[in-house]
């Protein structure tokens, strides 16, 4: 069963969840994402148990916990929707995404192109 950990202390690490975790039952894995720029935690974490039982007997006993001064919130986690679609994403929010002709311009609105 995977279960979302959120509300993290950024100084929370995968081995002190791991340690919350087991006294539940068997942990597979424990991930917690770091922001891809800055390298720093996100304040959340995923956590893998062995089974449906154990993860609910920790979903329960853990949530609403403090852990390092913050009352952690734990849940199921819900499965990704894949929303990381392709192409326009950037392109559509700054104005760089013209098909043909134009172009657009940067994400000042403002054109590049020498007059």
């Amino acid at each position: 069963m995977r279960i979302y950990v959120g509300n993290l202390s950024y100084e929370v690490l995968e081995d002190e969840l791991r340690q919350e975790f087991a006294a539940y039952g068997g942990v597979t894995s424990v991930s917690i994402p770091a922001d891809k720029y800055s390298g720093r935690p996100r304040g959340f974490a995923f956590v893998e148990m062995e089974s449906k039982s154990e993860g609910e007997a920790a979903i329960s006993g853990l949530n609403g916990k403090v852990l390092k001064e913050r009352t952690i919130v734990v849940s199921e986690a819900r499965p990704r929707a894949d929303n990381r679609g392709g192409g326009g994403s950037y392109g559509d929010r700054w104005g760089g995404g013209g098909g043909g002709g134009g172009g657009g311009g940067n994400r000042f609105g403002h054109d590049k192109r020498r007059r």
